[in-house]
């Protein structure tokens, strides 16, 4: 079972390249800041714009640089099955904990190709997979239907839930059982689905934001809902400001400010604007969200 916050990791560029030694950076104090997993190469990590080399490279880096400490969870979704099986394949041999995998985009299949498509990549890889659900960039809803068919399948054990609708959570709930992870994709509604029975996020705003994130998870399984709702509505304007312009524009920026990396995006997408930018300066001071000490992040460097 997968909980708490868990970083939908970025993918640092410098130039036209991925910035290892950036992502390097970025993992070990993500670990340092108490965050429970990783992902890596999903939508937040630019995956549709990664070459295959990039990609791979990027997963293989991870397992490395974690060495267990927490779970890798690697983007391994295409709207190809057979590229999503051969993604997911590589993810298991480089040693990931798990696969996340969007639902197919672009082709709009129906409820039984959505379901044909996850079972033949469980039956094609032995690896945990997380099912994703956004369809507002995947243009096809998978419903709840569907997924307690796929729930019947071992190696799928759980959901990535970025439609933001509570109501199908509570739906879901009782029929798919408590060892299937139910995990939140939208940060500003990630308290209401810990209330009401979620295990955890697969959040953008622990990026920018990862302590504050992990103790109002922490607080959350500790059944101190009130003390996590505390922290979760201070972070809110942060949660609202990285999605003013398309993610991962905003966090992108936000973690230059930070002195981590460029704000590069890769076409089609642009870096965010001047208001974006401005609204984010105003946000982060108010949070007193500052660069980390460099003497730190070189010891959280070391340690890995």
């Amino acid at each position: 079972m997968f909980r708490g916050s868990m970083t939908a990791l970025i993918t640092p560029f410098r130039g036209e390249e991925v910035d290892f030694r950036a992502f390097d950076d970025l993992v070990e104090w993500q670990i340092a800041q108490g965050t429970h997993g990783l992902v890596v190469c999903g939508t937040t990590g630019e995956s549709p714009t990664l070459t295959c080399e990039e990609h791979t490279s990027i997963v293989e880096r991870s397992v490395a640089l974690v060495k267990g400490r927490i779970p890798v969870i690697a983007g391994t979704g295409s709207n190809s099955t057979a590229k999503t099986i051969e993604l997911t394949s590589h993810a298991k041999k480089a040693g990931a904990d798990a696969a996340l995998v969007v639902t197919p985009y672009y082709n709009k299949p129906t409820q039984e190709g959505l379901y044909a498509h996850y079972r033949a990549v469980a039956e094609a890889v032995d690896i945990p997979l997380i099912v994703y659900n956004i369809p507002g960039r995947s243009a096809v809803d998978l419903k709840n239907d569907t997924l307690m068919r796929l729930a019947r399948i071992p190696s799928i054990t759980g959901l990535k839930d970025s439609t933001g609708d509570i109501a199908r959570l509570t739906d879901l709930i009782p029929k798919v059982g408590p060892d299937f992870c139910l995990l939140s994709g939208e940060d500003t509604t990630t308290g209401a689905f810990m209330e009401a029975g979620g295990h955890g996020a697969i959040s953008v705003t622990s990026n920018v934001a990862p302590a504050l994130c992990a103790q109002a998870h922490n607080l959350w399984q500790a059944g101190k809902k009130e003390d996590a709702a505390k922290i979760d509505a201070r972070l809110m304007p942060l949660h609202k400001g990285l999605f003013t312009e398309t993610s991962p524009a905003p966090v992108k920026y936000a973690l230059s400010r930070m002195g981590f990396c460029t704000d590069n995006v890769r076409l089609p997408l642009v870096a965010a604007s001047a208001p974006c930018r401005a609204a984010l300066d105003k946000i982060m001071d108010e949070l007193e969200i500052t660069a980390p000490a460099p003497e730190s992040r070189a010891k959280a460097h070391a340690r890995g």
